[in-house]
């Protein structure tokens, strides 16, 4: 689950339209933050980021997958399904990235949101 500091800061400048985000070691990954929330992660040099039901399937249309997780227990991995690849096409340009970005960021909030209330 190694995650270079170049592809971190990539990331990051890539995502930067969103506001301030910020990279924290996490499960030897990376989480991604704006706002103090957490919206996406890095695991294996793959940007993920967390999904609804609806961003789930607009990113299986534009080709993504979930974040497979390896238990290393000789089982095949099995998928996160909270977290989903940020298409490749995105990962060119700034503005897809930052759209795509932006979903997932409003689900992140809006789900921080509705723990408060709870």
């Amino acid at each position: 689950m190694a995650v270079s500091s170049q592809f971190k800061a990539f990331v990051c400048d890539l995502l930067s339209d969103l506001g301030e985000v910020s990279a924290r070691p996490m499960f030897g990954g990376v989480g991604l933050y704006c706002e103090e929330v957490m919206f996406a992660l890095i695991s294996n040099e793959v940007l993920y980021l967390k999904a609804d039901d609806k961003l789930k399937a607009d990113l299986a249309e534009a080709g993504s997958g979930p974040f497979m997780v390896d238990f290393g227990k000789g089982d095949e991995p099995k998928p996160m399904n909270g977290y989903w690849e940020m298409p490749q096409s995105a990962m060119d340009d700034m503005d897809e990235a930052c759209q795509w970005g932006q979903k997932a960021l409003d689900y992140a909030q809006h789900m921080q949101r509705l723990k408060k209330k709870s």
